[in-house]
């Protein structure tokens, strides 16, 4: 069986020891004689054609050091190759280009646009690894979490923050945001997705009331997410987990097994009742009918009770009073059903504040 005896916490500094075992191949001699190329060939071009105003903001963005942070450098290179699509498209060429007939004027039309091509592609294939890694590295931490409704809770939370900032991106592009405006809110709010990570391992900001419901999570991992995108970014290859994730998981889970098991007779039903104090609280519930046994069906239901004593059968999580959780077994004549369950109140998550004058 496995088991997380003699886990240590994996800090920057141990993933560090840990990779001097692998180290990265050199990068290739072509990167910097294309990158000389490239420069030359810019350099020219704008001796011919002396840049714009928003074009010399571009120039002065490009020539500026790399970003240290591999997320942040690939944001940036995000946002080049957009405006350098942008820059390539026809109406933006010089004027003299667009009206000749000359043959180098169409030779270089045509270069330019194989050229977009190519920055399309690429573009497309960044944001592919991106979206892909992020999913990776969420699914990774949430492979170490409860796998019932705490955790549904937490891709819920997750699912409903990206909605939010997807819908800010779209109110900034329709009111005329420019491609520099849209990457620095996207780069905003990718820092927004470090901490909240980070708060999930931490057990801070609005994860906080969630993780104290994750009974059982290994205190290495959660020392592990509070770094797995710090300055010099978390790696995955060669991983340096001593068990695996799903070996932890069940186990964890089998150590804290919360269930409550109930025999309810034929013509009967059973109910779990509890007061609400706090509105916005998450009512939480898991149930299965213990299988084997010749009838597996049950009802189930949900009722609210306010302080007048009024009654109704719909959910409402913006109503403090009290709730009742109905198992109904009164249609059945001749079975009685084991149920297996567990109920939760989760008080309300709430978003972190943010600082009026935070510092730039």
């Amino acid at each position: 069986m496995a088991s997380t005896e003699g886990l240590v916490p994996i800090t920057r500094n141990f993933l560090a020891s840990y990779y001097d075992k692998y180290p990265a191949p050199p990068l290739s001699d072509d990167v910097s004689r294309l990158s000389s190329q490239i420069r030359s060939l810019a350099n020219d071009l704008l001796l011919d054609s002396p840049p714009s105003q928003e074009e010399s903001l571009l120039i002065e963005e490009a020539d500026r050091q790399p970003p240290h942070k591999i997320d942040e450098n690939m944001w940036k290179n995000r946002e080049h190759m957009e405006e350098t699509i942008f820059l390539l498209e026809r109406s933006h060429w010089p004027a003299t280009l667009q009206q000749s007939s000359a043959p180098e004027d169409v030779e270089l039309a045509n270069v330019l646009g194989k050229l977009s091509e190519k920055f399309e592609k690429t573009l497309n294939t960044l944001k592919s690894f991106q979206a892909v890694n992020s999913d990776r590295i969420f699914n990774t931490v949430m492979t170490y979490m409860p796998q019932d409704f705490r955790g549904a809770l937490i891709r819920q939370q997750r699912e409903r923050s990206e909605r939010n900032k997807q819908a800010e991106v779209d109110a900034l592009v329709n009111s005329g945001g420019s491609i520099r405006d849209r990457y620095s809110l996207m780069w905003k709010q990718q820092m927004d997705r470090r901490r909240q990570l980070a708060q999930l391992g931490s057990a801070t900001g609005v994860y906080k009331t969630l993780v104290k419901y994750l009974v059982g999570v290994p205190q290495v991992l959660l020392d592990f997410v509070r770094q797995i995108n710090d300055d010099d970014g978390g790696v995955f290859a060669n991983s340096p987990f001593f068990i695996s994730a799903e070996a932890a998981g069940a186990l964890e889970t089998r150590k804290n097994d919360e269930y409550k098991e109930i025999t309810i007779p034929a013509g009967k039903n059973f109910e779990v009742s509890f007061s609400v104090d706090s509105v916005n609280s998450y009512i939480a519930w898991d149930f299965s009918v213990v299988q084997g046994k010749i009838s597996t069906d049950i009802g189930f239901s949900l009722e609210y009770t306010n302080e007048s004593g009024e009654k109704t059968g719909n959910f409402c999580t913006v109503l403090v009073g009290n709730y009742k959780l109905l198992w109904d077994n009164t249609y059945s004549t001749f079975f009685k059903k084991v149920l297996r369950y567990r109920v939760d109140c989760i008080p309300p998550v709430v978003e972190p504040m943010q600082p009026t004058n935070e510092a730039e």
